[in-house]
């Protein structure tokens, strides 16, 4: 519409008849490269601030100041045409539909759809009498193609109209999707939820089952060995009683003692702390004191041969020697009813090994109880493993891997 009424106006010129066209008009029209430069930049503006207006990057204070400036620019576009179409209006609605959010702001694009308008038909009713009318400027042709003029500029109109509904179409569209997109994913979320409240379930379960077991291995190792002690110095106070008062008494204040350690130790071992003596003493020591005290109250000859003696050992495996060495002599003296056992502990390349034999009464085949079974759970978590056999007595080996540390480091 700018080019057709600035090549108008200057064909008007060019034919001398301006004077008879300013007759109609209310006023003088600008030039008519300035007519075009002024509605071709401020189309440009227009198009520029509604890509800026589209921007994510722009807080709500700064796109409502864009907006009013793309209005701004929408009415000097309307008034370099001398208001002969306000359909560039549609332009700033699309925007606006375009920054859409939900019904909460229909209200808003009802209202701005409204003031764009009432603003469009303000200014035409306004500056209607200080601009020269397209109309004017079609008179100028002949009848026919004025007819051809005006049907152009309606289908032009038409188009506008077209694009500006099948962009609202496609709009909605887009936005179905997209609300169909959230909406597969919220209901992925959710089976995700699912399977992680049920995971959460499982590994609670799990780890619950892993506690029952790590107490009811600390208890039996510990209690156990305290008990099976006991049980074995109050025999052999039983028979002293009568014959030796006072070794009895001597053996039963080695039999509180070991209670004592006992009850420590299961206390410890609620609250997943180490044997009492292993926290004081070196492995070495350790071991040496739990083999004495427990030979002292059982009567029972143990002896401790070390064959290379392991070193840089971690807490982990410290506590499961500690602890093969405990259940392996307990089960000696309550189950195989031995009155000596050798326990040998030593290093080969690669392996940590204990080796513990007694002369108890053995069994023809092995059926492996409540300790034999805790120790291979122990023995397990460090990839060790545990071999027994009767043969004059029991033997039990116990091997865990050497140079776990280093690997850990790595």
């Amino acid at each position: 519409m700018a080019g057709f009424m600035s090549i108008t106006q200057e064909k008007i010129i060019k034919s001398m008849s301006a004077r008879s066209f300013l007759e109609t008009l209310p006023i003088v029209p600008m030039p008519a490269g300035e007519c075009f430069a002024l509605s071709m930049g401020s189309f440009l503006l227009l198009v520029g601030l509604g890509h800026l207006y589209r921007r994510d990057t722009l807080t709500d204070t700064m796109r409502y100041f864009v907006f009013l400036a793309e209005i701004s620019a929408c009415l000097l576009v309307m008034r370099s045409l001398n208001l002969a179409y306000d359909g560039v209006v549609l332009l700033v609605v699309a925007d606006l539909m375009h920054r859409y959010q939900g019904k909460n702001q229909s209200w808003l694009l009802l209202g701005a759809m409204f003031g764009l308008y009432f603003i469009a038909n303000y200014n035409m009713a306004v500056f209607q009498g200080h601009v020269a009318p397209f109309d004017a400027y079609v008179s100028y042709y002949k009848s026919s193609v004025q007819a051809i003029l005006v049907a152009v500029k309606n289908g032009f109109v038409s188009v506008n109209i077209i694009l500006f509904v099948l962009y609202l179409v496609l709009l909605v569209q887009s936005k179905h999707q997209e609300k169909e997109r959230i909406a597969s994913l919220n209901k992925q979320l959710g089976d995700a939820n699912k399977r992680l409240r049920a995971y959460a379930i499982e590994a609670e379960r799990m780890a619950e089952t892993r506690e029952r077991n790590r107490l009811a291995r600390e208890i039996h190792d510990t209690l156990g060995h305290a008990l099976t002690g006991i049980a074995a110095g109050l025999d052999a106070c039983i028979i002293l009683v009568d014959a030796a008062p006072e070794a009895a008494k001597k053996q039963l204040a080695k039999i509180r003692e070991t209670a004592r350690r006992g009850i420590v130790d299961v206390r410890r071992s609620v609250k997943k702390l180490r044997p009492d003596d292993l926290e004081k003493l070196p492995l070495r020591h350790a071991i040496a004191r739990m083999v004495a005290e427990f030979a002292e109250s059982s009567n029972m000859k143990i002896k401790v041969i070390a064959l290379g003696w392991p070193d840089n050992l971690r807490e982990d495996e410290e506590e499961v020697i500690y602890r093969v060495v405990q259940e392996g002599i307990t089960n000696a003296n309550q189950h195989g009813h031995a009155t000596e056992a050798i326990v040998t502990i030593g290093t080969e390349p690669g392996r940590n090994y204990i080796i513990i034999a007694d002369n108890g009464i053995g069994c023809s085949e092995v059926d492996p109880g409540f300790g034999l079974r805790h120790m291979k759970e122990r023995l397990g978590l460090l990839h060790g493993r545990l071999r027994y056999w009767s043969d004059n007595g029991f033997t039990l080996e116990a091997t865990i891997p050497a140079g776990n540390r280093q690997e850990d480091d790595k």
